[in-house]
């Protein structure tokens, strides 16, 4: 139960004074009906790659913490900035003894670990590329299909996993016996493979400076595969200008990292660009210290992210909206958490999706209750192909689900499609493309050199871009009904997301192809049992989801859509909710957190049948109301 009083004070409360960036943009019309949008500010200089600021760091603050993972025991496994850059010369002279290259890269296929970082740093410090793999593809996947692609397209010529035992299945299956593959805690059980403490045997000679200097900010420093949502994975290349020009948009919009050495404790993943390039590359850009929180915003694995903030102060954080609706109710249970949680912050930013108005509401009446302010909730807007920021919403508003406007250095140009605009980016943030598959490279950018993000943005306040721009959905994901009509799933998800005031978490539409829209609903399993008021721990799940409360809430969600609605492509006429919660192992949820849209109605096309069955069984609801 929370120790927090019924009524918590409104959200009139001042917010925590923060420096923050320009957002002043510069806009031109063009002839073919597009506009180009770009900050007023010129963009801060930036080093030639990282790892010069962690070299830097290493001389300025050597005994400063960088990093610090979670041991089996649970103590923290703390590496310093000296000692990283100190390993890190080492590990990159075993590289080079090895003649790898862009003919011949890294692959790691394990998740965040001191020798994820080691490695991956040390590779970049002398121009060998290394790629990030998902562990699914190893660890969930039956077939490796994915796996196979990815390592097809990468010929690496090392490879490392922390638990040879764990991912021996998948080497053996999928790796060329003559690939040399790197273990940590246990060594392969079929086949031989090298201890990664015989990288540090020896220090490093005059020709790791050699290479390092030889490294050019084009130089590829990393791939990063897209998640394959609709086919297999792209892998993004990530040059060394992207990921360190990408640190240095992010502290010119949001220049409080620098008030302090930012403190970050962060799930995110390293294979995934928020993860990989964000949270490690603000850490080492900003001096900073980073925890790799070892929970996930999902139940079973939260826990550990409480357990973890309830140690660590993080003086930025950084998170998905599930993540943040996970995390809520333990703030609200837990006063410790909640005071070390806030004691600290000056920033919390979201990305993924867009945040819901009540989650907001709801941390920032714990902010008040704690600290006696609010805490700004920033957000932006990017993809693996842009490093990955690009636009930031970098003032304080009320709204949720901004996208932002372009950070310093970046170049937007909104191409009218439909009634959106389709985002199309240009910038030294920008990849140069996907590795070795130049098609796809072709197709991702126009005649005028920008990268089209198939992405929809749309104007907060019509003709005034001070207000900023919103996301308005994936273009991918909309769909035509059977009548011809284009369906903006992103604008329909979010109204009955909002309209629910915090007890969906997340909407799937459906409805490709048929006469009318229907919804899948997947709850906040708190506010659910909340707004029933009972019990989580003496009531069952599917008790829970016949009691005439919530299906009372439910409809009257669908019935106030559908009389505001327009027609048959605003109208979401039936809906469900989900028993399950959306699978990582069918691919239904991506490695963030967030739903794969496409993915889930695949993989639930029984469940989509029951929704659209002439005589719909109790668990559908139908909206009460007719088509104006």
């Amino acid at each position: 139960m929370s120790d927090l009083p019924e009524s918590l004070p409104s959200g009139d409360a001042p917010y925590r004074r923060i420096p923050l960036g320009p957002c002043h943009v510069d806009v031109t019309a063009r002839d073919d009906g597009s506009l180009l949008v770009c900050s007023g500010e010129a963009a801060m200089p930036y080093p030639a790659k990282l790892t010069d600021k962690l070299s830097e760091g290493a001389a300025i603050h050597p005994h400063r913490l960088f990093l610090a993972v979670r041991k089996p025991d649970g103590d923290w496994q703390r590496m310093t900035y000296r000692e990283a850059m100190d390993r890190v010369l080492r590990i990159a002279q075993s590289l080079l003894e090895r003649g790898l290259s862009e003919e011949r890269p890294i692959a790691i296929l394990s998740g965040s670990s001191i020798e994820h970082a080691l490695l991956a740093l040390a590779a970049m410090h002398v121009g060998i590329p290394h790629c990030p793999v998902t562990p699914a593809y190893s660890l969930v996947s039956t077939d490796f299909a994915k796996l196979k692609h990815v390592l097809a397209l990468l010929t690496p010529g090392l490879v490392f996993v922390d638990d040879g035992a764990a991912f021996d299945k998948a080497i053996v299956e999928v790796l060329p016996a003559d690939v040399e593959v790197l273990t940590s805690t246990s060594p392969l059980v079929s086949r031989t493979s090298t201890p990664f403490e015989a990288l540090q045997s020896r220090p490093a000679s005059a020709q790791v400076s050699r290479a390092s200097a030889a490294v050019m900010p084009d130089s590829t420093a990393k791939i990063l595969f897209t998640s394959g949502s609709t086919g297999m994975p792209k892998g993004v290349i990530n040059t060394q200008r992207m990921l360190s020009c990408n640190q240095a948009m992010f502290a010119q919009a949001f220049p409080v990292i620098f008030s302090q050495p930012p403190i970050i404790v962060s799930w995110l993943p390293w294979h995934h660009t928020s993860g990989a390039n964000q949270m490690m590359g603000l850490t080492i850009f900003c001096g900073g210290s980073l925890y790799v929180d070892d929970g996930k915003p999902i139940p079973g694995e939260i826990g550990k992210t409480v357990a973890n903030l309830r140690e660590v102060a993080p003086t930025i954080y950084f998170s998905v909206p599930r993540g943040f609706a996970e995390l809520i109710p333990y703030l609200r249970a837990q006063p410790e958490l909640r005071q070390n949680f806030f004691s600290k912050l000056s920033l919390l930013y979201y990305s993924g999706a867009a945040l819901g108005d009540s989650l907001v509401a709801d941390l920032d009446e714990l902010a008040v209750r704690t600290v006696g302010e609010r805490i700004p909730m920033m957000c932006g807007y990017g993809a693996t192909e842009t490093a990955p920021l690009a636009l930031a919403t970098n003032w304080i508003c009320s709204e949720t689900g901004l996208a932002g406007l372009p950070v310093p250095g970046c170049e937007l140009k909104l191409v009218p499609v439909a009634e959106k605009y389709e985002a199309c980016l240009r910038g030294p943030h920008v990849t140069p493309g996907y590795w070795r598959q130049p098609e796809l490279t072709r197709k991702l950018f126009d005649s005028d050199g920008f990268a089209r993000m198939g992405d929809a943005l749309s104007f907060v306040e019509p003709g005034n871009i001070a207000r900023g721009l919103a996301f308005d959905g994936r273009l991918a994901e909309d769909f035509k009904l059977s009548t011809g009509t284009w369906v903006n799933v992103g604008t329909l998800r979010s109204k009955m997301i909002l309209e629910a005031k915090g007890v969906f978490l997340d909407v799937v539409l459906a409805g490709e192809n048929r006469d009318e829209i229907a919804a899948l609903l997947l709850l906040d399993r708190a506010a659910a049992y909340a707004l029933c008021d009972m019990n989580p721990q003496t009531t069952e799940w599917l008790e829970l989801l016949a009691h005439p409360g919530l299906r009372a809430a439910v409809q009257t969600v669908l019935d106030t859509l559908a009389r505001r609605s327009t027609g048959s492509s605003t109208r979401i006429a039936r809906a469900i909710v989900l028993e399950e919660a959306p699978s990582a192992a069918a691919g239904e949820l991506t490695d963030k957190g967030s739903i794969n849209q496409r993915a889930l109605l695949a993989h639930r096309s029984t469940l989509v049948d029951r929704l659209y069955a002439a005589s719909p069984v109790p668990a559908v609801l139908v909206a009460q109301s007719t088509v104006k």
